[in-house]
């Protein structure tokens, strides 16, 4: 029989891609409302809950997929998830080369492997992430039971702290003194790493990858929580509701949520919330807000039956979470290489544009408000824009999955 499509799980996927379209696109980077930065070091804002959170959701639809592939040959998964990930990382790959060619010196460029300088083709990215912790914890879930899981996922968390503290610098958890750095250098290479921070530096590199596949196996173990112990029309099970079922459900995964916060809390401490290093801490706090927000969906729109034009607009992106992820990736590269004349700057030069900054300058730019007033409403029409592709393509039934 055809696997059920499971609507809370498709509103919370889809609330995080589109939250990672919006904060992924200002109009501007100068300005920005303090809840769409991440933090610049340690700490933990909301626009630092979106990308764990998809982990997270990557792991909560594995707990429905895993079952049944553990009933086949195991040729049949390690065909399965060795394509995937290969697939989910090579799309990764592709966007940050896209399009391939570069404006430099008022000539368009090939944008090769190697670059010039330091600046060559960045290898890691979030696709790559997830590819890479989707492989690691669909081999750990298959063949594990969940209480084994439960270990190994702790036990990653802590070794990967304990390496991070003692392997590392004179400050092990600064961007200098970080594990992780030295290993990527080594690995990738500075050329083919992100040079957004102070140093090269990549914020989704090969080392930090480590602690977010205990994010995935998490989010497994949850989805095979809520599996065992629902008995709602979301499950596709056969005995009947009782409410005393789905009490006990929600206020399960309440309890789980909370009890992972108070644990990132105090690890937080020693190893304190950090996105860029994905710490320990933060990959606990993180799942604990991920578990509360699932809880509370499960609560209002399989419980209560609540669904409206709210629960409908992050559906829709759920449908195809990676098509329209990677589409939202491309697009403004593309126009990048169409360059409309922006006048002269101080040194008397003619700069240029490209048709989203045009966009952003000429229309929300100038909106009688502060400058994060017009760069938000710009996040907002690009969120829309593909809202818009998604609700076609859902409309249309079609799902393109990888």
């Amino acid at each position: 029989m055809k696997p059920a499509r499971y609507y809370s799980l498709d509103v919370f996927r889809g609330a995080t891609v589109a939250l990672m379209i919006l904060v992924n696109n200002p109009g501007t980077w100068a300005y920005m409302f303090p809840p769409l930065k991440h933090a610049e070091w340690n700490g933990c804002t909301p626009t630092d809950l979106v990308f764990p959170f998809f982990l997270f959701a990557v792991g909560n639809a594995m707990a429905f997929v895993i079952p049944r592939f553990q009933q086949q040959p195991t040729t049949e998964f390690w065909k399965k998830i060795i394509k995937r990930s290969i697939l989910i990382f090579l799309i990764g790959l592709f966007i940050n080369w896209w399009p391939f060619f570069k404006w430099e010196n008022n000539e368009l460029i090939l944008k090769t492997w190697t670059g010039s300088d330091e600046n060559g083709i960045r290898i890691m990215g979030v696709l790559q992430r997830i590819a890479i912790a989707y492989f690691f914890a669909s081999i750990i879930a298959f063949y594990f039971k969940q209480k084994t899981v439960l270990w190994i996922s702790f036990s990653i968390l802590i070794i990967y702290w304990l390496l991070t503290k003692y392997f590392g610098g004179i400050d092990p958890y600064s961007i200098d003194g970080f594990i992780g750095t030295k290993i990527d250098y080594q690995i990738l290479g500075i050329k083919h790493i992100y040079k957004g921070e102070s140093i090269p530096f990549d914020p989704e590199g090969l080392y930090s990858t480590i602690p977010a596949i205990a994010q995935v196996l998490f989010g497994y173990l949850i989805g095979i929580f809520i599996s065992k112990q629902g008995n709602i029309k979301w499950f596709n099970r056969e005995l009947p509701t009782t409410d005393q079922q789905n009490y006990k459900l929600v206020a399960g995964l309440f309890v789980i949520g909370t009890l992972a916060l108070i644990i990132g809390y105090f690890w937080q401490l020693e190893f304190p919330y950090n996105k860029k290093i994905w710490s320990s801490s933060y990959v606990i706090h993180t799942t604990g807000l991920s578990i509360l927000a699932i809880g509370v969906m499960i609560w209002f729109i399989e419980i209560l039956t609540i669904k409206n034009g709210f629960t409908k607009f992050f559906d829709v992106f759920g449908k195809n979470p990676l098509f329209i992820f990677v589409l939202s990736g491309l697009f403004p590269r593309i126009l990048g290489l169409i360059r409309i004349e922006n006048g002269f700057n101080d040194q008397n030069e003619l700069t240029y544009t490209s048709p989203l900054g045009w966009f952003y300058q000429n229309i929300c730019a100038k909106i009688p408000s502060s400058p994060e007033i017009g760069s938000f409403v710009y996040s907002l029409i690009f969120l829309t824009f593909f809202w818009f592709l998604a609700y076609l393509l859902d409309k249309r039934k079609i799902y393109i999955k990888v």
